[in-house]
């Protein structure tokens, strides 16, 4: 398991595998038969998000690229279009540590890590009262599952709970991989959700942050980019 705060961004080769690459001002290259599938939020019966659910299983590829403008007429892939538009992807995202921003919040059995600025408004922590004040009873085994679930329901990353006996993070289990997040009901497409630890690689050949769960903007209007800011709520 690759934990949230785990290795820092670095310009050491890693061993081939899995990577996404960020193009200067064009596509994500994703290399290393990375599997694609499209996700949607299920709510429950009171309208609050529950789970994720899959839609569409891509075929493998051992190499593809996906559309970081938002233009592209071939949505989740690139057709090019970044060159026609000019799409201007400058990164501007922080490569400090998550836990050099990260706020904690202690509970009696669990303890909360949030950082905002990654949030993507996917809105699984808004459940049962809220997250936030959930943690002050994590000593109730049903309110402990239900920090959890939301918690790793939060496909950024921004919440990560961490078992205060073991001090060890609290993950979902996932394999490589990267979901394409589509809101259908509201004709609006989220972002890419890169899950796995799968290494971020930057257009300056740096590496990001290796973190479990991480959420990449395809709409092109991120002010955190590569990172999605929850700009596509306005597209």
């Amino acid at each position: 398991m690759t934990v949230p705060g785990g290795r820092t961004s670095t310009s050491i080769p890693l061993a081939d595998g899995p990577r996404i690459t960020v193009s200067k001002d064009g596509p994500y290259l994703v290399r290393g038969g990375v599997p694609l599938v499209t996700m949607t939020i299920r709510t429950d019966g009171e309208g609050h998000c529950r789970e994720w659910v899959e839609r569409e299983t891509y075929p493998v590829q051992e190499q593809y690229a996906l559309c970081r403008c938002g233009r592209s007429r071939t949505k989740p892939f690139c057709d090019g279009t970044h060159t026609a538009v000019r799409f201007n992807g400058t990164e501007t995202a922080s490569k400090e540590p998550y836990f050099n921003r990260a706020e904690e919040i202690e509970g009696p059995s669990l303890r909360l890590t949030d950082t905002p600025d990654l949030c993507v408004h996917a809105r699984f922590c808004l459940r049962a009262g809220g997250i936030w004040d959930l943690i002050s009873q994590s000593d109730d085994l049903k309110v402990r599952r239900t920090v959890i679930e939301i918690a790793g329901n939060c496909p950024a990353g921004r919440l990560v709970v961490w078992d205060k006996t073991t001090g060890e993070a609290i993950e979902p289990a996932f394999e490589p991989s990267i979901g394409v997040i589509e809101y259908p009901e509201q004709g609006r497409i989220g972002p890419l959700w890169v899950r796995g630890g799968i290494p971020i690689e930057s257009a300056d050949g740096t590496l990001y942050e290796i973190r479990h769960r991480v959420t990449l903007c395809r709409c092109g209007r991120s002010s955190n980019k590569p990172f999605c800011d929850g700009s596509h709520r306005e597209v």
